[in-house]
């Protein structure tokens, strides 16, 4: 078995275990949008958060635990802890539960397909200014034709409001990992994590339970539930961290490119919802000019944060 500093490597060659890593993770990353349209149909979006949020932290909380959290280092960084869970958790989540209930699982997860964008323009703006260059700018300016054309004409039918939750969303996932990064970075993946999940099931219990469902909802509903606490957060941050830890945080983040796809896929064959000709060359555009503005980068967020983390833990799912 290769050593841990080989497998970080850029270099290696991929594993046939980083190979089953990588297609769960697409996978697993790529189906909650088709979950969330299926139960917000009859689950308000703060009591979805509930769900997800404490059925996901049931599992990894007893996980880091086992593996030894240090609840000194977690209290001398509540304020982070608090603005991590605020900005990539609690209000994404809940503005995409609601924007799905208007608009496509389809259109949704392309959308979010800009988040690369984005948090190229927030690391910019944080200051990164040695970063400017003729390619980044065009790589923001072909991604913004790429937005356009997404939307589309469907802009009339699908109205501001749920578009407007949705750049919401994308700019909180941005901001989220700058957050790992600089300040949750030399703390266990798994217990920042499991905390941060934690902390949104009890901030939306007193929601949740004011708008409980009166009648039992339907089995789809409730499978789409258990789907999203477990398959896709608890299970799909645990494959996160070994995926990182297996091929290195360089190679993961080809993921955020194909998760949108595998969103739009599931949309239109299990939902039948639209696809228009106008979403394809958007979605197009909008990884173009990603790959284009995050070229000779170093990778941030979520992937520094989940390598540095890994660097002192098993490589695998426990």
């Amino acid at each position: 078995m290769p050593s841990a500093g080989n497998r970080l490597s850029a270099g290696a060659q991929v594993t046939r275990r980083g190979l089953l890593l990588f297609a769960s993770m697409c996978l697993v990353w790529g189906i909650p949008y088709l979950f969330i349209r299926i139960a917000v149909s009859e689950l308000s979006p703060a009591t979805l958060v509930f769900l997800r949020t404490g059925l996901a932290a049931l599992v990894l909380l007893p996980i880091a635990l086992k593996r030894g959290v240090n609840l000194r280092s977690l209290s001398s960084r509540w304020p982070w802890l608090l603005a991590f869970a605020a900005i990539e958790i609690a209000i994404p989540w809940l503005f995409l539960s609601s924007a799905e209930q208007q608009i496509s699982s389809s259109l949704t997860g392309l959308l979010i397909s800009t988040v690369p964008l984005v948090a190229t323009v927030v690391a910019v703006v944080l200051g990164q200014r040695d970063r400017i260059s003729p390619t980044l700018l065009a790589g923001l300016a072909i991604g913004l034709f790429g937005v356009a054309a997404i939307v589309g004409s469907d802009l009339r039918a699908t109205g501001f409001l749920p578009l407007a939750q949705l750049a919401l969303v994308v700019v909180g996932y941005a901001l989220g990992p700058v957050i790992l990064a600089r300040h949750l970075s030399d703390l266990p993946p798994v217990s920042v994590i499991a905390v941060s999940l934690g902390l949104c099931a009890l901030a939306y219990a007193p929601f949740a339970a004011a708008q409980w469902p009166r009648s039992i909802p339907a089995a789809g509903v409730l499978s789409s539930v258990a789907a999203l606490a477990l398959v896709c957060t608890a299970v799909a941050f645990l494959l996160f961290f070994a995926l990182i830890a297996e091929i290195g945080p360089v190679r993961a983040t080809v993921i955020t490119y194909i998760n949108p796809a595998v969103a739009a896929l599931l949309g239109v064959v299990v939902l039948g919802e639209t696809f228009t000709l106008g979403m394809g060359a958007g979605f197009v555009l909008v990884v173009l000019g990603a790959a284009l503005a995050t070229t000779r980068t170093t990778p941030l967020g979520w992937f520094r944060f989940a390598a540095r983390g890994k660097a002192s833990e098993s490589t695998g799912p426990p």
